[in-house]
């Protein structure tokens, strides 16, 4: 699966929060851009975004002069922002769960911004589902915990830490799916090996 930093637009366009939103329509005319980057006043202050939805309906929608009207009236601030290292899926279980459709990629700087376009039209989702490969992922660690259970014991600490990755993986696709597994994996090793359980009681 494909980064925010491989799919992001990286040349970013930001506006001072005291603009103007009719300055602000402008550049998003000329630039056939949806939002844009509220630039911060200083290195301590965080970065807004304002997007076309809030000047459609906090300006537009009430018939209010755009250019009596700033940007940072309307902007949202501070913003979500996207790690450039998270993978696409993420992303848009990030802008689903907070109902945005853009943000800015930052890591210590603003490096680009990323939308639910980029994700549509860059990303792998269609050709490599996060479904399948973590599926395959799923598999492949169950297959390499049976082996090292087999060869270190079934209540060794190695098989107990196989079996963490394995269940960590699982409870992934189960948050993808929004739907638990009757039955995990080791559940089902411990069914075989009764006394595999007491290996994974850690000390706090």
């Amino acid at each position: 699966m494909v980064k925010a930093s491989e799919i992001m637009t990286k040349d970013v366009v930001t506006i001072r929060g005291s603009a103007t939103v009719a300055e602000a329509v402008k550049v998003m005319k000329e630039k056939n851009l949806r939002a844009l980057i509220v630039d911060r006043r200083n290195d301590l202050d965080a970065y807004g975004i304002v997007n076309e939805i809030d000047i459609i309906y906090k300006v537009a929608a009430f018939g209010t002069d755009p250019k009596q009207v700033r940007v940072y009236e309307i902007m949202t601030k501070p913003c979500v922002v996207v790690n450039p290292e998270l993978e696409a899926e993420y992303v848009a279980r990030l802008f689903a769960n907070t109902g945005i459709r853009s943000a800015p990629v930052i890591k210590g700087e603003l490096l680009g911004i990323i939308s639910a376009s980029d994700i549509l039209h860059k990303s792998s989702f269609v050709e490599q589902p996060k479904s399948v490969l973590l599926e395959k992922e799923i598999q492949q660690a169950r297959e390499n915990a049976r082996s090292i259970c087999s060869e270190k014991g079934a209540t060794s600490p190695e098989c107990a830490a196989a079996w963490d990755i394995v269940e960590e993986l699982q409870a992934e696709a189960a948050h993808q799916r929004a739907k638990k597994p009757e039955k995990t994996y080791f559940e089902e090793f411990c069914e075989e090996n009764p006394d595999a359980s007491e290996a994974r009681m850690y000390d706090s």
